[in-house]
């Protein structure tokens, strides 16, 4: 079936959104929107699996354990193995984020 990772967007988006576009046993495709936001404040994400992300619009930054950040814009990726803790620090607040994200094991 086709679709369209910017059709759809939502519209409340006081916290980040999440979407599944594909999920198997090994690999989930996932596109992510946010608006100024940030991850919860409470504890890092600590993944099982490898992680592959880009931005596809907008920009974020990505905070890693020992103060290491990252900004990726329009067209950035990153690959973040598993079990390396990490969180978004912050996303553009003058318009929208759109993130695609691979996990894989």
């Amino acid at each position: 079936m086709k679709s369209n990772i910017f059709k759809n967007l939502p519209t409340d988006l006081t916290d980040e959104h999440f979407q599944d576009l594909l999920k198997t046993p090994n690999v989930r495709i996932e596109r992510v929107v946010s608006h100024g936001n940030n991850s919860p404040t409470v504890g890092w994400y600590d993944q099982n699996e490898d992680e592959w992300v880009m931005v596809l619009q907008g920009e974020g930054w990505l905070e890693f354990t020992g103060g290491r950040e990252v900004r990726l814009q329009v067209g950035d990726f990153i690959h973040i193995p598993a079990h390396t803790q990490h969180k978004v620090s912050h996303t553009q607040a003058d318009g929208i984020t759109v993130w695609l994200a691979v996990f894989f094991s």
